[in-house]
């Protein structure tokens, strides 16, 4: 109920931005003892839509002395296709900075495989819905494999969500997915 409010009152920016600098200060700390570590931020699609929003996120992580590398910017499809063009101009900006680039809750929105490869990103994350539904049809196993194998053939790392029982790990293990989130793990 938070975030959908926040959106429509606009004050989503100003949180996002204070998200983001307390993801500075949580980086430095943290790589005191895992200096490699990366940290993924949600990006809502009214911040996304800024036209100053790269120039907000990369001034932030400058200011903070912070290296974009340690940041993987998480959209959703329903952010970057609407206006796909104005998107992989935004993207590609991003990833010259270094950021990393996830799509969240593939599957789900409006993909269009005409411009997946034209995003400059580095992840895919399998929506849950399909992970959840691995055991109960055939189809959203088929559909979970094609996403794995397509994003492998895109030289993309996938991760599943939501993995929760042994099976979904198993399956997802088994067709070679790099990650997996959930309470099976954690």
């Amino acid at each position: 109920q938070f975030i959908p409010l926040a959106e429509e009152t606009g004050f989503i920016v100003p949180i996002t931005k204070w998200l983001l600098e307390q993801t500075c200060i949580h980086i430095k700390a943290i790589h005191s003892f895992a200096p490699h570590m990366k940290v993924g931020v949600n990006i809502s699609a009214v911040h996304f839509q800024q036209d100053d929003f790269v120039e907000q996120v990369s001034h932030i992580v400058k200011a903070n002395n912070v290296h974009p590398r340690f940041f993987k910017l998480e959209l959703t499809e329903s952010t970057i296709m609407p206006n796909a063009e104005e998107s992989v101009q935004k993207l590609v900006q991003l990833k010259r900075y270094g950021f990393k680039l996830a799509i969240d809750d593939f599957g789900t929105g409006f993909s269009s495989l005409s411009y997946l490869h034209r995003f400059p990103i580095d992840i895919l994350k399998i929506d849950q819905s399909f992970i959840r539904r691995l055991s109960l049809y055939s189809d959203d196993a088929t559909i979970v494999s094609t996403i794995i194998m397509m994003a492998h053939n895109l030289h993309l790392a996938v991760v599943a969500e939501g993995v929760e029982t042994e099976q979904q790990y198993e399956f997802v293990n088994k067709k070679q997915c790099d990650m997996v989130q959930g309470y099976y793990i954690a």
